[in-house]
């Protein structure tokens, strides 16, 4: 049975690679939700690169300083795990002579789940990044039973590293919920390959891509087209 629709209703944030814009995905979501009326919680189970949740380099800091009603709220309650060096969850966490509990990051989102909804898990890279010795990011999501929403580059590349994550996710009976492209760069994608990349992403994959996310100057006000792209992304799938 294909794991799309789940009953949780909990959103896993994928990437393609490492640097592609989860983090930036997770806020317009996190902003989407509040706006909506919901009541959201963002997570980032394994952060690496940072020494703490307050560290200029965390992923829960950006989050907590440009969601109004988390600005003066404490981070750390959003990161289970954090090392220091920028690895692989595996190696970041060997490095400091510790190992990732799984079972923590499960009971977190099963606790975090009863007060909010919906719990938006941010990954750490893409979807096969080892996080233990046995276990890949791709695990993560089917063991906490998430919709997963694939975030990726916009420009050239991006329809190998996309189909190839969609392919890796269907071959775990897990159908991505949709795709958007992030398009940061201080050159835009030229609009004839933003026209190909989704047209063959779509063709090939049978997932929609909910749009293109552009270069975003205020983080607090993103903009109507943000907002639009996040819209399409739910589109008929969310109660009114």
């Amino acid at each position: 049975m294909e794991k799309s629709g789940k009953k949780s209703g909990n959103i896993f944030v994928v990437g393609t690679d490492t640097g592609v814009g989860k983090t930036i995905l997770s806020l317009l979501l996190m902003q989407f939700f509040y706006g909506r009326g919901d009541n959201p919680f963002y997570l980032k189970p394994f952060q690496t690169g940072c020494r703490d949740a307050f560290d200029t380099e965390s992923d829960a800091r950006f989050i907590y300083q440009h969601v109004p009603e988390l600005k003066e709220k404490d981070p750390s309650g959003s990161v289970v795990f954090c090392h220091k060096n920028p690895k692989a969850p595996l190696f970041a966490a060997r490095d400091q002579r510790e190992k990732i509990n799984l079972k923590q990051v499960r009971d977190v989102v099963t606790k975090k789940s009863l007060a909010h909804d919906p719990v938006i898990i941010e990954g750490a890279g893409g979807v096969l990044v080892p996080i233990d010795d046995s276990l890949l990011m791709i695990d993560i999501i089917d063991m906490l039973d998430a919709i997963p929403i694939i975030t990726a580059r916009a420009g050239l590349g991006t329809i190998n590293h996309t189909l190839l994550t969609v392919d890796a996710l269907k071959l775990r009976n897990i159908t991505p919920y949709s795709i958007v492209l992030m398009d940061s760069s201080e050159k835009p994608t030229p609009d004839d390959m933003l026209r190909e990349n989704i047209e063959a992403i779509e063709k090939f994959s049978g997932i929609k891509v909910a749009g293109v996310i552009g270069r975003i100057k205020d983080f607090l006000n993103p903009g109507k087209e943000c907002d639009r792209v996040i819209e399409e992304v739910f589109k008929s799938h969310l109660r009114k």
